[in-house]
């Protein structure tokens, strides 16, 4: 599966869990879905009398068009991939475990959590059905070697099973997938890749310059800093240091900043000062520097360091942690062209989706998110006793 690189590496990621889910060939393990929840406690389903898990966990067949995006038709089965999903990763921010979701709960942007699920499942699924659409427009078709890749794959994967092609079956409906769904995202994933070559590869005419990429990463508010920090709290109680140490601190800070003036090399100084002196806990992990964006580092210091220019130390800064000096990093463009490429890809594939226009079927106003969760961990709860057995 070599050409499955941006979209296709989520995949590919899944494929490969797959494979050790799979148990190569032994019994036991668990369904490994990754959705968490509570698919341990919930009622199995007769997993006999399954031969569609969409129809199983919403009602829905797999093949029933719940949105349509001009041309283009997004099925149950890819809405309820993305579904299941996108409520995974929520999940993954509390250890893939909560006793309950609070689908009827209203969110900061005015709509119930559920609502909010939906709604990202939406959008990746309409970001795919638009991106088959502009390569269709392109004339541009999936390679032949990516369902040939996953038809091997996949009988691997029966092979490691033991031959036996129900575990393989059961652990794909436990992510939502089947056979031929999975062949239909890497195909996706692959006129994505040729769309991205087309539009803005190397040999397009149109990848960002160096100046395009720089100014990208203006708007996106990302910069590059190191820090020189003095800590005036305790960072296992958050409590502030007694008078007399802040104090010390505060006067050790502007000895370090008096150094740093005066140096011929103040940046080759700065690291050195910065080794010696400073009691950021996060140092050891990055000792170039932080790369960051806008709204992630604490205000004083997010804003000390867009005010300087590359190159520049600033002042001394005061933060609810303590006394830094901070040295604004240049940023290597070559290190995010992919990031700004792939922005301008979405960018164009929003406006493809923007000018086609969404529309919801009646079969889409019958996918009750709580109640297709509910569906997906009876069919899981089924599935991992399966997998036992």
């Amino acid at each position: 599966m070599k050409r499955m690189k941006r979209f296709g590496a989520l995949t590919l990621a899944l494929i490969l869990v797959l494979s050790a889910l799979t148990g190569c060939g032994e019994k036991g393990g668990n369904s490994g879905s990754g959705t968490g929840g509570s698919s341990s406690q919930a009622a199995p389903m007769d997993l006999s009398k399954v031969t569609d898990p969409y129809l199983a966990a919403s009602g829905l067949a797999g093949d029933e068009v719940v949105l349509k995006l001009g041309e283009g038709e997004i099925t149950a089965a890819d809405y309820l991939y993305w579904l299941n999903r996108v409520i995974s990763d929520y999940l993954s921010q509390f250890g893939g475990q909560m006793p309950t979701l609070p689908w009827d709960t209203e969110m900061t942007d005015g709509l119930t959590f559920g609502q909010s699920m939906s709604d990202q499942a939406l959008d990746v699924a309409a970001y795919y059905c638009a991106v088959a659409q502009l390569a269709q427009q392109e004339g541009l078709s999936p390679d032949p070697s990516v369902a040939s890749d996953t038809d091997q794959y996949y009988a691997d994967l029966v092979i490691q099973a033991g031959a036996d092609e129900n575990r393989v079956i059961y652990t794909l409906w436990s992510n939502m997938l089947t056979k031929d769904q999975l062949t239909r995202l890497n195909e996706n994933g692959d006129l994505y890749n040729q769309l991205y070559e087309l539009y803005f590869g190397q040999d397009s005419g149109n990848a960002p310059t160096d100046a395009e990429v720089m100014a990208y990463l203006e708007e996106s508010g990302q910069y590059r800093a190191k820090h020189i920090l003095l800590l005036t709290v305790d960072m296992d109680t958050r409590e502030p240091l007694d008078e007399e140490t802040i104090a010390q601190k505060k006067a050790t800070a502007e000895g370090l900043l008096a150094q740093l003036r005066e140096a011929e090399d103040p940046i080759a100084l700065f690291d050195t000062l910065m080794k010696e002196h400073s009691e950021d806990s996060g140092l050891a992990a990055y000792p170039e520097g932080y790369t960051t964006s806008k709204g992630k580092m604490v205000a004083p210091f997010e804003e000390a360091a867009l005010a300087l220019q590359t190159g520049e130390i600033s002042d001394l800064v005061e933060s609810e942690y303590g006394y830094h000096i901070i040295l604004r990093m240049p940023m290597n463009p070559d290190d995010f062209r992919a990031e700004c490429t792939s922005s301008l890809m979405r960018d164009r594939v929003n406006q493809e989706i923007e000018r086609l226009g969404i529309e919801k079927t009646d079969a889409f106003a019958k996918v009750d998110v709580g109640i297709f969760w509910d569906g997906m961990q009876s069919l899981q709860s089924a599935i991992q006793t399966a997998l036992a057995g």
